[in-house]
């Protein structure tokens, strides 16, 4: 339709010319002239003539939690999200290598990650702008960057997974020091490998917590117990799961994920009680690219993660099982008001990475 319009436009204006020289009316023409012109600069456009925007998002979120948030945004917008999704095989540390290697010429506006570890090595590296998003005033501070280079929301929690039908009530284990109690046998007990994922960030979390001295000694009696070590928080809850396994460590979304599926199991968080440890809460985090192609539209999208509808939205859909601020939702697995979460700084747990790694490489991988 647009385009018949301009072509009709164009006929008049070539007929108004002939018009002009035949019968001199060239000042009525030159008026009628400048009038269709304004008309034409300012007659609505299709869409597809507009000037399209888009934004360009690094993320380490499962695509089917992640895609119906671009959806939503593209249609409240109109920006167009271009997506590039982590490699299961590398998890985060493959977009954050393809966001180091890009340093100098930026593809990305945003990167949005299902922890804050890589986040803070990408801040390290100059790799993020800073950008204090009012979206997240009602965040507390404790899970934003104190620079405004990046904020935390809703995330997971480090839990025990449960065999119901290995374990009685009160069998259940309370501390992660439970697992180091004669009552359970080592390979009744499964971790992830602690030197990667979550499970490591909960090592780190725990240097920075208790120490290196009483960090590396607990690792070490775990290990001298011969609790089963496996692949990843997945595996651990389904061993645990088919009963091959007592109880593990994993995180809320795959301990979440066993009871929506009917197995037996169930989840206690650890070191809630008569302890002062607390257990890891591990926020997403959001950040805008230094330099990125379009820095207005990564605001924009910041923005709209971070508010409160559309972590509700993250919450009912599973993907986040504690929320960072009090959303009006029941929560879908557990009960998660009132959780002692661990008292650590992430900057600190960052700064726990690889003294940990460095400890725990020698007591596991001999």
């Amino acid at each position: 339709m647009p385009d018949t319009i301009f072509y009709q436009i164009t006929c008049f204006l070539e007929n108004a010319k002939r018009m002009a020289r035949t019968a001199e009316v060239v000042p009525f023409v030159i008026v009628v002239i400048l009038i269709i012109t304004l008309a034409i600069v300012f007659l609505p456009r299709s869409p597809a003539t507009q000037m399209s925007r888009e934004v360009i998002v690094y993320t380490s979120v499962d695509q089917v939690y992640s895609e119906p948030v671009f959806h939503e945004f593209e249609n409240q917008t109109g920006i167009k999200v271009l997506p590039v999704y982590d490699v299961e095989a590398t998890k985060t540390t493959g977009l954050v290598n393809r966001l180091i290697a890009e340093k100098n010429r930026p593809q990305a506006d945003v990167f949005w990650s299902a922890e804050f570890g890589q986040t803070i090595l990408l801040k390290n590296q100059n790799i993020l702008s800073p950008y204090m998003t009012p979206s997240g005033s009602d965040i507390p501070r404790q899970y934003k960057d104190p620079e405004g280079y990046w904020t935390g929301f809703g995330g997971r929690a480090r839990v025990f997974i449960i065999n119901t039908d290995r374990l009685t009530t009160d069998q259940y284990p309370h501390s992660i020091y439970d697992m180091l109690d004669s009552e359970y046998t080592g390979n009744s007990m499964g971790i992830a490998y602690p030197m990667f994922g979550t499970t490591s960030t909960q090592a780190a979390a725990l240097y920075s917590l208790l120490g290196t001295e009483k960090a590396k000694s607990f690792y070490t009696r775990l290990y001298e117990r011969g609790v089963r070590v496996v692949d990843g928080n997945s595996v651990v809850r389904d061993l645990v799961a088919s009963g091959q396994l007592s109880f593990g460590l994993t995180d809320t979304d795959d301990a979440c994920g066993a009871i929506e599926r009917g197995d037996h199991v169930a989840i206690v968080i650890p070191d809630q009680q008569d302890s002062d440890i607390g257990t890891l809460f591990i926020p997403d985090t959001v950040a805008l690219i230094a330099g990125s192609p379009h820095p207005d539209e990564g605001k924009v999208f910041i923005d709209y993660v971070l508010s409160r509808p559309t972590e509700e939205s993250l919450f009912l859909a599973g993907w986040l099982q504690i929320p960072s601020r009090n959303i009006s939702v029941p929560a879908p697995c557990i009960n998660n008001t009132a959780i002692k979460l661990m008292n650590v700084s992430y900057q600190d747990v960052y700064l726990g990475f690889e003294p940990a790694r460095k400890d725990l490489i020698e007591i596991f991988i001999r």
